[in-house]
């Protein structure tokens, strides 16, 4: 721990709207601004805005081109590592790892939470793969009908189904020399799943409705919002599967858990907009009064990128003026706010139908266990330190207990 004092004299006569001060800090733990005067004694000093945010030296600003269509949900194509808007280390960590594996031809899942930013990842990686001159096919299988999943995946032959007037090929097929794109790969039917895992082992293809294989060289790059490790301990998703996908595994942090990276992109999410609807009637260009941005940069953002994008758009068609208010941003927020509430199956449970307190207490030590041991990559010691628990001994009893896999 320690204090730094900063003590400024004006001289005598000194009007006191005369200087300005600017202090500049730095530091890797926890820090609180303290200010002090003789009216209100000693006061924590409210800094509606992120000063590294603010004031980034122009050489890292020139470093990162950002993507000029970031207003849109819709990764772009082209996407590139400079597309990827941050500055914390979380993000770094992820970027970097993820340049290797694009010089790789290992499949790779990519997990986190909606909003996180996985298609972009996958593009990215994509892009920068000895296969960016290869086709690129894109499947959501949970937008996927489940009677039409091995059709759409793997082909069909005329009259294979009822509606099925000519032969077509699948998206292993389509794919054939690049990269495949399994976004949602944890709504995948069980069934499938066996059906995914084999032709994933033997490279080869089948078509409904006939029995000759097709050889296929396809790049699997995988994404989900799911925890499988959880779905194959409830017996939702193959344990073989995950492995075959998991090569190269990458892990997105969620928003509010990259240090120091909401202020950066609402400010270039705002710039998009702005850009976007300049040229729309009556429309003012925007800008964030530093309470609003004080807003944005202590919301938890859920819904992570997605969320304050869309977010930013609302504030955009309720603001009147060109400045942001904070009340302004407060009524964009509010929709979420009380969503996030509502679906909150932990702490907002209605006692009166009676709660089994200590199963929910259980589930939730089991659902941090395992996601501390996916972590530290099974390191008992470093997962230790993840969840606070100062005995060694207390996790391993904790991981025998709650069966937990990892």
């Amino acid at each position: 721990t320690k204090e730094v004092e900063l003590t400024f004299h004006l001289s005598p006569g000194t009007p006191a709207m005369s200087a300005i001060w600017i202090i500049l800090g730095s530091t890797k733990y926890p820090a609180q601004l303290i200010q002090t005067s003789k009216e209100k004694g000693v006061e924590a000093a409210n800094v509606p805005f992120e000063i590294s945010a603010e004031f980034i030296p122009a050489p890292i600003k020139s470093a990162n081109k950002q993507n000029q269509s970031f207003g849109s949900d819709q990764a772009p194509e082209t996407a590139t590592w400079d597309d990827i808007i941050y500055r914390s280390e979380e993000m770094e960590a992820c970027i970097s790892y993820a340049k290797k594996a694009a010089l790789t031809d290992f499949n790779v899942l990519i997990e986190g939470e909606s909003g996180t930013g996985k298609e972009l990842f996958a593009k990215a990686i994509r892009n920068n793969s000895l296969r960016c001159n290869k086709p690129f096919i894109v499947k959501n299988c949970g937008a996927i009908p489940s009677n039409l999943i091995e059709a759409e995946l793997f082909g069909h032959t005329k009259t294979a189904f009822t509606g099925a007037s000519t032969a077509r090929k699948g998206a292993f097929e389509e794919a054939d020399g690049g990269t495949l794109f399994l976004d949602e790969i944890g709504e995948l039917p069980l069934g499938d799943q066996v059906k995914l895992l084999r032709v994933l082992d033997s490279r080869k293809v089948t078509r409904l409705g006939e029995n000759n294989e097709r050889p296929i060289n396809v790049r699997v790059i995988a994404a989900t919002n799911k925890n499988l490790i959880l779905e194959m301990d409830e017996k939702r998703f193959r344990e073989d599967l995950y492995y075959r996908l998991s090569t190269v595994p990458l892990s997105l942090p969620a928003l509010r858990n990259r240090q120091g990276d909401i202020g950066l992109l609402a400010e270039k999410l705002l710039d998009q907009i702005n850009k976007t609807a300049e040229g729309q009637p009556g429309y003012i260009v925007k800008q964030f009064s530093p309470a609003a941005k004080n807003l944005v940069i202590g919301h938890s953002w859920a819904g992570n990128v997605r969320e304050l994008l869309n977010t930013i758009k609302r504030v955009t068609f309720i603001a009147d003026g060109k400045l942001i208010t904070k009340d302004e941003m407060l009524k964009a927020i509010q929709p979420t706010l009380n969503r996030h509430v509502s679906t909150d199956r932990i702490l907002n449970r209605d006692v009166s139908e009676g709660i089994d307190l200590e199963k929910l207490t259980d589930d939730v030590k089991k659902h941090y266990l395992q996601r501390a041991m996916k972590h530290t990559r099974g390191n008992k010691l470093e997962a230790a330190k993840v969840l606070g628990i100062k005995n060694y001994q207390t996790l391993t009893n904790w991981l025998g207990k709650y069966k937990v896999k990892y």
